[in-house]
C-alpha cells in the first residue's frame, strides 16, 4: 500500500485530508510542521507528501528544499496544497522540488486528479 505524509498546522485539514487520502487508498501519517515531517521522513520516507506552505518551525517550502537536499529525498512526489496561488509561489514550489501544486479549499476530486497526476492514487 503506498503511504502519503500530510504535513499542515491545521488540525481540521489534516483530518480532512486523511478522510480523502484513506478513500483513495493509500495509508496515511500526519505531521504538524516541516519539522515533524522531517522526522517522519527519516524514519520511512513516504511515497507521496501533501504539504501546507504556510506554518510554524518549518515552512513547508523549508521544508521540501531541505527534503530534496537529503538521502531517498528526491523519491516522494509532493504536492503543495496552499492559499498561496499566484504565479510567483507555484514557480518557487516547482523549483524547489514540488511535482504538483492544489489551492485549498480543494474537494476529493480535485485532490484525487493530483494525486493520479504523480503517479500516487
Amino acid at each position: 500500500m503506498k503511504t502519503c505524509l500530510i504535513v499542515d498546522d491545521s488540525r481540521v485539514i489534516r483530518k480532512v485530508s486523511r478522510h480523502m487520502v484513506e478513500a483513495i487508498g493509500l495509508a496515511v501519517e500526519e505531521a504538524a510542521n516541516g519539522q515533524e515531517a522531517l522526522d517522519a521522513c527519516a524514519q520511512a520516507m513516504p511515497d507521496v507528501i501533501l504539504l501546507d506552505w504556510n506554518m510554524p518551525v518549518m515552512s513547508g517550502i523549508e521544508f521540501i528544499t531541505r527534503l530534496r537536499a537529503s538521502p531517498g529525498g528526491e523519491a516522494p512526489k509532493v504536492v503543495f496544497c496552499t492559499t498561496e496561488n499566484d504565479a510567483a509561489h507555484i514557480r518557487e514550489a516547482v523549483q524547489a522540488g514540488a511535482n504538483e501544486y492544489v489551492m485549498k479549499p480543494f474537494d476529493h476530486e480535485t485532490l484525487q486528479i493530483k494525486l493520479q497526476l504523480v503517479g500516487a492514487a
